[in-house]
């Protein structure tokens, strides 16, 4: 994994998050937004953050139990850093984190990236999964014809319908029947590349240790009743931002219009922008102003908030536990890793 292409996709992610900045902010007067940060509940702030922090808890669990073929008994500290780790460096280059999450916990446990690299892919289809289902959960539950309210978003439900559906179907094959699912793909492309053919191979293989942890009946359970929680605590963290502003939201402010910005925000943060910059902000704007109503003002104050607690609490997080982990780590005589070092041979 070449730095230019890291340094390279930055640049479009920041070109990305100012587009969507300008639309979120391009007719917003700050000077009305302030008063609203001067009232704000702080109880509320805090009850925002521990539950955003407590459904990291819960993926941490989720990702044990998919790295559990791999890695029986992983430290879920170690799990948990690396995992926040992963989500502070998104904040800054987006997917580059993915990588430094697999690298630091298989250092850390003394297992294979690759292997670490794969249960990451899993991890992200099966949000795929959720955040479908959750958007279709949505569109249920709102009063009028979402389609017509939001344009954009038929169109975006088909494309993630159809890739959400195929990587169902890629999901059963790949655990069912292992090598054999895409060793003909391999022999097709070994004709044109034989160096693209060990990729992709390597690729496979990645993903088929990571898919076995869900092929027992047990973990595959305990998989989804923790997506089930992870979505309910996002569903119940967006409503406690309500809370945090003790006006039109916190009157008007729904758990089911909560689960609704939940949802459709989600979408902001697919996009690859550092953190969900720019789209976060103009997505939620746009629901809360445009689907419910509320003012344009106390949606920016929303917006803001919100996203500044989650963008700033993964780095915070991601820094407190990195240094108590190579605390840790020293006191015992282990080995201490860097972003650096950690990264070196990191490509295999």
């Amino acid at each position: 994994m070449k730095i230019k292409k890291h340094i390279f996709n930055w640049i479009f992610s920041v070109i990305i998050a100012v587009f969507f900045f300008t639309i979120a902010f391009k007719n917003v007067d700050f000077d009305e937004i302030l008063p609203y940060f001067s009232k704000i509940d702080y109880l509320y702030l805090v009850i925002f953050f521990m539950l955003y922090f407590f459904t990291n808890i819960i993926r941490t669990f989720r990702w044990k139990v998919i790295i559990s073929s791999v890695k029986e008994n992983s430290s879920f500290l170690n799990l948990f850093t690396s995992m926040m780790i992963g989500y502070g460096v998104n904040s800054i280059v987006p997917r580059l984190g993915e990588f430094y999450r697999a690298f630091f916990l298989a250092k850390w446990e003394n297992i294979s990236r690759g292997a670490m690299f794969g249960t990451v892919i899993v991890e992200r289809i099966i949000d795929l999964i959720a955040l479908f289902l959750s958007v279709l959960l949505s569109i249920y539950l709102y009063d009028g014809n979402i389609y017509i309210d939001i344009p954009w978003l038929k169109t975006a439900l088909i494309w993630t319908g159809t890739l959400t559906l195929t990587l169902t179907l890629f999901i059963i094959v790949l655990v069912v029947a292992g090598e054999r699912s895409y060793s003909f793909i391999i022999i097709l492309i070994r004709r044109y590349s034989p160096t693209f053919a060990q990729q992709t191979e390597s690729l496979f293989e990645k993903l088929v240790t990571g898919f076995s942890s869900i092929n027992g009946k047990q973990n595959f359970i305990y998989v989804i009743i923790y997506t089930i929680m992870i979505m309910f605590f996002y569903g119940l963290t967006s409503y406690a931002g309500f809370m945090i502003f003790p006006s039109e939201l916190a009157n008007g402010g729904t758990m089911k219009i909560a689960w609704i910005l939940m949802t459709i925000s989600a979408l902001g943060i697919v996009i690859p922008t550092p953190g969900g910059l720019g789209s976060y902000h103009a997505i939620v704007i746009f629901v809360l102003s445009t689907l419910f109503n509320f003012s344009e003002e106390i949606s920016v104050a929303y917006a803001i908030l919100t996203h500044a607690v989650s963008y700033f609490g993964f780095i915070i997080i991601a820094i407190i536990s990195y240094i108590f982990v190579n605390i840790h780590r020293k006191k015992n005589n282990l080995p201490i890793y860097n972003f650096w070092s950690v990264w070196k041979n990191g490509d295999e």
